[in-house]
């Protein structure tokens, strides 16, 4: 039965979250693949593809038209890296780095739309990542 699987409220809850996240993506002009590989942007400033789909947990074909959008609204650009030919290099431009200026209520806005308690959402952080067997938290 569909309500014994773990793997439904998971898919649900996740669906969810991305369209509480949509109007205030729609006011920056961004998905919310782009959103969170912006984000990692922010932090890092520069990163290959490879440990951009690392850390987001995506494939080179999911990530490669993400990061082409994003280079042609300015946000990002990328370029072979002057050490390994085969390794394509991603820096966020002055335009990315401006874009995060418009972003950053975004996480507190998130945060009022979901109703955890900061306890909960901890521990639930934990387990999902415990599920995609990393240990972060």
């Amino acid at each position: 039965m569909l309500s014994n699987q773990l793997c439904f409220p998971l898919y649900a809850a996740a669906k969810e979250i991305v369209r509480k996240y949509k109007p205030y993506l729609d006011e920056i002009d961004l998905t919310y693949t782009q959103y969170i590989t912006m984000m990692l942007m922010w932090e890092h400033k520069q990163m290959n593809v490879r440990q951009l789909g690392e850390c987001l947990y995506l494939d080179s074909g999911t990530l490669t038209p993400v990061l082409k959008k994003l280079q042609e609204k300015g946000f990002v650009t990328r370029r072979r890296s002057e050490k390994d030919e085969r390794e394509t290099m991603v820096t966020v431009t002055d335009k990315g780095m401006e874009l995060r200026d418009k972003a950053v209520g975004i996480p507190e806005a998130m945060g009022k739309c979901v109703t955890l308690t900061p306890e909960e959402a901890g521990v639930l952080y934990k387990l999902l990542y415990r599920i995609l067997g990393d240990e972060k938290g």
